[in-house]
């Protein structure tokens, strides 16, 4: 069996986007209102939290360096992780390390999964 990805390729256009609206050549993240109206959540932790899923875009799961992160937030890699700490012990994501030089990957969990209290 084909795999669908070689005939999407195959298909003519259908859409054809003439626009120099920056929000019609880039796209969108939406981002969940539960996120946005948080009061316990840093405006950091939101915008860290929208670019995870600006990057994961139709996955569940991004790997962004912290470096990429700092840089598109406009802020230094140290509040980058602080931001990142912040979503994890929420338990909106969940990090997997993936060894040395590897970029972390990053799991966005839409139903929160709250962490046991640390005994």
């Amino acid at each position: 069996m084909d795999h669908i990805g070689g005939r999407l390729q195959q298909l003519e256009q259908n859409i054809k986007l003439n626009s120099a609206d920056p929000i019609a050549l880039h796209g969108f993240t939406q981002l969940p209102n539960f996120i946005l109206r948080n009061p316990d959540l840093s405006i950091g932790a939101k915008t860290t939290y929208a670019l995870f899923l600006s990057y994961a875009w139709n996955n569940s799961l991004c790997f962004p360096g912290q470096e990429r992160l700092a840089k598109d937030i406009g802020m230094s890699i140290g509040s980058v992780n602080t931001f990142i700490k912040e979503l994890e012990a929420c338990g909106l994501i969940e990090i997997t390390r993936r060894g040395q030089g590897k970029t972390n990957l990053y799991t966005i969990n839409f139903v929160v999964k709250r962490k046991a209290p640390k005994s």
